[in-house]
């Protein structure tokens, strides 16, 4: 089976065939992380329930939580206006990041300098 005909024509992708998924925790808004999509992990994800992403890095794709048992649980899924973004709201157990930490984005606020 393939990514439903309809949503793969909203999908606005990278060279590569990629989109950006922003993950957020669905009750809170906590942003957690920020992934790569192509049209199969969007269908897996949205056919298990289970947020599975393309790792640019190894070339494969992979489930979040298959190995580190900090599983994300997807409650909703949407595009943004242009469709080149997915936004997934999930249930995280566990960390989201890959250093163990709650979400990607504590490792240090930048400066931001109002005029």
């Amino acid at each position: 089976m393939s990514l439903d005909l309809a949503i793969a024509a909203r999908l606005k992708r990278t060279a590569d065939g990629l989109v950006p998924a922003v993950v957020q925790q669905y009750d809170t808004g906590e942003v957690l992380m920020l992934a790569w999509m192509d049209d199969e992990a969007l269908h897996r994800t949205l056919t298990t329930g289970r947020a599975t992403y393309w790792s640019r890095s190894r070339g494969a794709y992979w489930v979040k939580g298959d190995t580190s048992g900090h599983v994300q649980h997807v409650k909703s899924a949407a595009l943004d206006c242009d469709g080149d973004t997915i936004l997934l709201k999930v249930d995280q157990v566990g960390a989201a990041c890959h250093t163990g930490d709650r979400t990607c984005f504590d490792a240090g606020e930048l400066t931001v300098t109002r005029a």
